[in-house]
């Protein structure tokens, strides 16, 4: 599922990938959807049958090899690039080597999380996140790993999904939580300058984006469809948000069955 920004005062435009076309979804809103796995699914990487995905559509050799499944992408403070450890070095330094952002969102309730600065503001959209808040600019994803433990003291980097897909979110003044967090964390915000350089660690002059979601109706109570137990999901189409379509019948998170081979119809 692809996704992409709207426009000022504009919901975010959803497409399906079929082979080498996308469909938009928003024009299927209110309408039949029905989504059935095949039982197949290939290595989003090698394209390799695999019985079972990792890491989100990688069969178990790849998910083994592969730079972009090691567990420093989900803790990036354990970086092992500098002890020679790496599994793809070349790989880190296109990926890790460049500008991060920490930011806040407002998804389900204040959270603090991380992005490449290309994917702004694609993670926030894929998080559901009805606000964004860009605060803090670094070189590598090392560092953006350790300021984003340092705020974590305070505020959570997680996003309640039940709550995000109930539509339960109130709006909340970002910019007054920035500048709460950055006055109670300059002491460990200085201590990683004096680490890794005074402006290795940058603030960022920024305003609070505003996200919108092509969504009918919110669901009352959260029904979850799972390919692996079911391998057909059908419904009215009533939203779609973050990794979610929402349906009549229930919710599915289409990131997670990434690599399975679907009929769209």
């Amino acid at each position: 599922m692809v996704i992409t920004p709207g426009r000022a005062g504009e919901a975010a435009d959803y497409a399906m990938c079929l082979d080498d076309s996308r469909l938009p979804l928003g024009a299927r809103l209110g309408q039949p959807l029905r989504l059935t796995w095949t039982g197949a699914i290939a290595c989003t990487h090698c394209g390799r049958a695999t019985k079972k995905s990792f890491a989100q559509g990688h069969c178990y050799p790849c998910f083994k090899r592969l730079a972009s499944c090691d567990t420093c992408i989900m803790k990036p403070e354990t970086c092992h690039f500098f002890a020679g450890t790496c599994r793809e070095p070349e790989w880190a330094e296109r990926h890790c080597f460049q500008p991060h952002v920490i930011y806040l969102a407002n998804s389900s309730g204040l959270k603090v999380g991380i992005t490449r600065g290309t994917q702004v503001p694609t993670r926030w959209l894929d998080q559901g996140a009805i606000q964004a808040l860009p605060i803090l600019e670094v070189d590598t994803r090392q560092q953006s790993g350790f300021v984003e433990m340092l705020f974590k003291e305070e505020v959570s980097d997680r996003t309640n999904w039940r709550a995000m897909l109930k539509g339960e979110v109130d709006p909340m003044d970002l910019v007054a939580e920035r500048d709460r967090l950055l006055a109670k964390l300059q002491g460990g915000l200085a201590n990683l300058r004096e680490r890794f350089g005074v402006d290795a660690i940058r603030e960022l002059d920024a305003a609070p984006v505003h996200l919108d979601y092509p969504v009918l109706e919110f669901p009352r109570k959260i029904v979850s469809h799972n390919f692996d137990k079911k391998s057909e999901v059908s419904g009215t189409l009533m939203g779609i948000k973050g990794q979610y379509l929402i349906l009549d019948s229930g919710v599915i998170n289409l990131r997670k069955f990434t690599g399975y081979e679907v009929e769209f119809g």
